[in-house]
């Protein structure tokens, strides 16, 4: 099925541009290196690394990511302007993605301008900034909606004028596949064409593909799908759905797309839907019983992608929906010996967990396997006291003595409000026994008045084991560290059980 599609298939990745146009991203020079050396490595070709005519900032990092010597090739988004090509030329990008409004809409209430303006100031545009060296990729703002006809001319001409690559654009996720196949094929004879779409109807992986399939050569593309409303076409998507779906080999190294979603995600701070395709949390956990017992037997049974090809991992969590033989898959996983009546016992009370609308952790189902083992377990790490502080007019601190293996440590650590500060000193206290890191965080449910019960979720990992576990308080503080500090007693159980300490 791959000979649907070009050879050599080409991703521009514009995370640093249109995905930081996500109401609340600012991402400052050095993020933006750290994630364009990800994003080259991983194999994208073209990085847009933002628009050099936004402020000075944005002009360092286009110059810190230009001198680093990625192998991808280092755009910056420009209008046609000479002021912004001379900036992206001073600073040295490699190319200009040079967009120009293309519908009657945007030119007439935009511009304010008619067709024949801009078509001046395009093709004005490119002959400078090829005059300046770069490569020109031109392309036509709100192409969805333009005319035809006048599209096919500012394109076929902006390459007599010598822009080497052209890019419809459809700036607000009107496009349907069917547009597609009308619209794209003529372009695709002008010049080599990328597809830029948005997802504001949902479609902008779809028709990203159906473009592609129409003879487009490059896709635009954010990690996450990050962007404006809606955002744009995830990067993750549209991968997994060309190797997997049609067989097509993108070059794009697959086992560093969860690594790089969760990188872009912590330095936007933008979180992942839980739902999410690919990388979201839950995109490779079972519950029910029928499926998670299919996927231990086979996983192709509930998987159309292996999580490893993403370099993530299968989940089996437990909840009203689980059966018995999930629940023993996770107690072999944590080393518990059970017998059939034990494993109906554990499941029993799993359900009634589950079915008082609490989120089995992995701290719950040891608490409960003890009880139902009658096993008496000592906490590797227990808290001798906790202090934290913070206002208006003070940098939030926690302070923690804790006991682990035996011996006694105090920490203090500061952070960004009180409970991050507390999660930093708990982590700083069991650095030198085991580094354990907070992988998510979630406050899953407040009922009630000011003395509502807070419901903390913590997902923790070390060398590669992850665990989840959970704290109940009135006071979010305190729910976090019991979360916290369950987890890592969790985390640290199995690895002396399996040193040989700690027997049960």
């Amino acid at each position: 099925m791959s000979v649907l599609f070009v050879e050599n298939l080409r991703f521009l990745d514009t995370t640093l541009r249109d995905g930081e146009q996500t109401p609340g991203v600012s991402l400052n020079p050095d993020q933006k290196l750290e994630i364009a050396t990800r994003l080259a490595d991983i194999g994208i070709d073209v990085i847009e690394v933002g628009s050099a005519a936004t402020s000075e900032g944005e002009r360092e990092a286009i110059r810190i990511i230009a001198d680093a010597g990625l192998s991808a090739e280092i755009c910056t988004y420009v209008r046609a302007l000479k002021t912004d090509i001379d900036y992206a030329a001073d600073f040295g990008a490699d190319s200009v993605h040079l967009v120009v409004p293309v519908s009657d809409l945007h030119i007439a209430k935009k511009m304010r301008k008619t067709r024949s303006q801009v078509s001046a100031m395009a093709y004005d545009a490119v002959e400078y900034a090829k005059s300046r060296g770069l490569v020109v990729e031109l392309s036509g703002e709100d192409a969805s909606r333009a005319d035809p006809m006048f599209l096919q001319q500012i394109f076929s001409e902006g390459v007599a004028r010598g822009a080497d690559r052209i890019c419809f654009c459809d700036t607000v996720g009107v496009l349907t596949p069917e547009k597609v196949a009308a619209y794209i094929p003529p372009l695709v004879e002008v010049a080599p064409l990328s597809i830029h779409c948005h997802d504001d109807l949902g479609f902008a992986v779809t028709n990203t593909m159906a473009a592609l399939k129409s003879g487009a050569s490059c896709a635009h593309v954010t990690v996450n799908g990050l962007g404006e409303r809606a955002g744009n076409t995830p990067f993750e998507e549209v991968v997994m759905v060309l190797e997997v779906l049609y067989g097509y080999r993108t070059r794009i190294k697959k086992e560093e797309i969860y690594h790089l979603a969760t990188l872009v995600s912590r330095l936007s701070g933008i979180p992942l839907p839980i739902n999410k395709a690919i990388v979201g949390e839950m995109a490779f956990t079972h519950e029910s019983g029928i499926h998670a017992h299919g996927v231990i037997r086979e996983p192709s049974t509930y998987e159309s992608v292996k999580p490893e090809m993403i370099g993530r991992k299968r989940r089996i969590v437990l909840g009203k929906h689980s059966g018995s033989a999930s629940v023993e898959a996770a107690l072999a996983e944590m080393h518990y010996h059970t017998d059939e009546n034990q494993v109906k016992e554990i499941v029993k009370r799993i359900k009634q967990l589950g079915d008082a609308g609490k989120r089995v952790t992995d701290s719950d189902l040891m608490a409960i396997a003890d009880a139902v083992l009658a096993v008496e377990s000592e906490p590797i790490i227990k808290m001798r006291q906790f202090t934290a502080v913070s206002g208006s007019n003070m940098i939030p601190t926690a302070s923690v003595t804790l006991v682990v293996d035996g011996h006694e440590m105090t920490g203090a650590a500061t952070g960004d409000g009180p409970v991050d500060a507390a999660m930093e000193v708990l982590r700083k206290c069991v650095a030198d026994v085991a580094d354990i890191r907070l992988e998510e965080y979630h406050v899953n449910a407040i009922h009630g008045g000011t003395d509502a019960l807070v419901d903390v979720t913590v997902r923790l990992s070390k060398d590669g084991k992850i665990i989840t576990s959970r704290g109940a308080r009135t006071d979010i503080i305190m729910a976090s560290v019991e979360a916290m500090i369950a987890g890592m007693n969790g985390l640290l159980r199995e690895e002396y059980e399996n040193r040989g300490k700690n027997p049960r």
